[in-house]
């Protein structure tokens, strides 16, 4: 049951925030909704209620990115997403959204790592390519199904081929805006999404689309070295987070 007091409203309101943020073109910061929401009520019900919100949010990024993309890594991550978000479907009676929060994680840290000692080495950007794009994509439609966790296993695939700023947001933005929709029918067989979840979703998508405004300008003025440190930070951060989380309810379940 959504406890609908000051608390919840003042949580869902800074979660859309965030997940608008994440469709002008600072992905990671999306991924804070549902932990955000779960100090709340329960991260499954979070999940639930963000998707709606996600989607809406979504238009607003699909407009502004229209024309800053890379077709190659969506025609590569989106049908691969598919597949991982099938497998959610299938699976989410018997997940573990303790040991996937903890998987994530560990995922979101290890490209940390990588990413420190390849920089050190000077390695040229990694192209886009199908083995690695199918696997790193099931990965991002399982957990972005799960708990709406994707960006660590999509920044795998994506964050070594060094992308234009602006073409990796229109990327990512398009690429989770298809993948959310991708969610909805499962969702809503589940009853993670219902008429309640879309209403309150209504009342929080002017939050979102201010959250994707401010995200877009962000994301238009931070040079583009700063742009990347700054993701990679986040993802270090959140990653730690989502390890301390997975742990968490690991110790207490």
């Amino acid at each position: 049951m959504i406890v609908t007091d000051f608390w919840f409203w003042l949580l869902a309101g800074l979660a859309a925030l965030f997940v608008g943020g994440s469709k002008g073109g600072l992905p990671l910061v999306g991924i804070l909704g549902v932990p955000i929401m779960a100090l709340q009520i329960s991260p499954i019900v979070a999940a639930g209620l963000l998707l709606p919100i996600y989607i809406i949010s979504d238009m607003y990024g699909l407009w502004i990115y229209r024309k800053s993309y890379d077709a190659r890594n969506i025609a590569i991550l989106v049908p691969a997403a598919a597949i991982g978000i099938g497998v959610g479907w299938a699976t989410a009676s018997i997940t573990n959204e303790a040991v996937v929060t903890l998987l994530v994680g560990i995922i979101g840290l290890a490209y940390c790592i990588d990413a420190i000692v390849k920089a050190r080495r000077k390695l040229p950007p990694r192209p886009a390519d199908v083995p690695r794009g199918l696997f790193w994509g099931s990965l991002t439609g399982f957990t972005s199904f799960v708990s709406h966790s994707g960006a660590p296993p999509y920044q795998m695939f994506v964050l070594p081929q060094r992308l234009e700023k602006m073409v990796y947001a229109g990327t990512s933005t398009i690429t989770f805006a298809i993948i959310n929709l991708l969610k909805l029918p499962p969702y809503w067989f589940l009853g993670q999404v219902n008429v309640g979840s879309l209403r309150i979703a209504v009342i929080l998508a002017p939050i979102a689309i201010i959250g994707a405004f401010f995200g877009f300008r962000l994301t238009k003025i931070i040079p583009e070295k700063a742009f990347y440190r700054f993701v990679e930070v986040a993802l270090f951060l959140v990653s730690l987070k989502l390890i301390y989380d997975g742990v968490m309810q690991l110790t207490n379940g």
